[in-house]
């Protein structure tokens, strides 16, 4: 199977270009190499990144993996949220289309819940306070409306909740607190939101990997939350990598910079994940870390 992974040098688009790779697949990723470098990738990548790149490059695709994203949720630009993640992902899913791909699969984001009560579900309620929620719920819309147009064809959307793992580290303040907290744990003592009992839905990388290799294969085309099920407090966090990273750090605890637009609990359902693609999350938070802490890319 041919396939191209838009933002293949990100965090989910590196790992799973790479797996596709090592399954078989001829793959093409968009990428930038500012982001990383992807040893031992035998496919090929179109520099820039998405966003400007040779569509004519890109040839004809058996399946679409679309990661990349304007993803910065403090970036209040509408104007630029949506021509990255709507105008250039539409014209994206046209282009494919155009040539004969029938198989879409794409990231969205739980931020559409905003600040709503967990746990979230696929069908809301929905709280688009930023731009970057406005943005991917448009998409999900988009590829709704497209996919109800044209038969045969599937495009799956997957509302990604705090995905941590193995090549993040470029992400800087937009990594996850799961790779922030091991970095201040090796020199010191942790800082915390006041108290440390914020709730996030950690899924690990190789569970988002494999989800989009299901939803690839789906039967019909539709949202579902691409998530654990069960969420961490940031303490919880604290305790289990200084048994994982042999430390024993304390939290200091300052005042929460954002107030109220701030979730505080992200948990979501994912029973409409397990019915319609057939996934659930494998990694436990435990487990994924203590993956991603053997994996070395923690530490780095």
């Amino acid at each position: 199977m041919r396939c191209l992974v838009t933002g293949g040098t990100g965090l989910v688009g590196s790992n799973l270009a790479l797996e596709l790779v090592a399954s078989g697949h001829d793959v093409v990723i968009t990428g930038n190499e500012a982001e990383q470098q992807l040893p031992g990738f035998t496919g090929k990548c179109l520099n820039p990144g998405f966003l400007g790149i040779d569509w004519d490059a890109i040839g004809e695709v058996d399946a679409v993996f679309h990661q990349a994203a304007l993803n910065n949720t403090r970036n209040m630009d509408r104007a630029e949220m949506f021509r990255a993640n709507l105008e250039s992902s539409a014209a994206l899913f046209r282009h494919v289309v155009e040539r004969g791909c029938r198989r879409i699969v794409y990231a969205s984001s739980t931020a559409v819940y905003g600040r709503n009560a967990a746990p979230f579900r696929e069908g809301g309620p929905f709280d688009l306070n930023t731009p970057y929620a406005e943005s991917k719920k448009a998409l999900e819309e988009h590829a709704a409306s497209l996919a109800a147009s044209i038969p045969g064809l599937v495009i799956v959307g997957l509302r990604y909740c705090n995905v941590y793992g193995p090549r993040e580290n470029h992400k800087g303040s937009r990594a996850t607190m799961i790779h922030q907290l091991a970095r201040q744990m090796l020199s010191g003592n942790p800082r915390l939101f006041e108290f440390g009992e914020q709730k996030r839905d950690y899924i690990y990388v190789k569970d988002v990997v494999r989800a989009n290799l299901l939803a690839s294969r789906a039967g019909e085309s539709c949202v579902v939350n691409c998530a654990s099920g069960r969420a961490t407090t940031f303490n919880t966090l604290v305790e289990i990598l200084n048994a994982e990273l042999g430390l024993d750090r304390k939290p200091e605890y300052f005042p929460n910079p954002f107030g109220g637009n701030y979730q505080s609990d992200t948990t979501c359902e994912t029973a409409e994940a397990a019915r319609r693609i057939g996934f659930e999350a494998a990694f436990g938070i435990e487990d994924g870390i203590r993956d991603y802490v053997r994996s070395g890319w923690l530490t780095r």
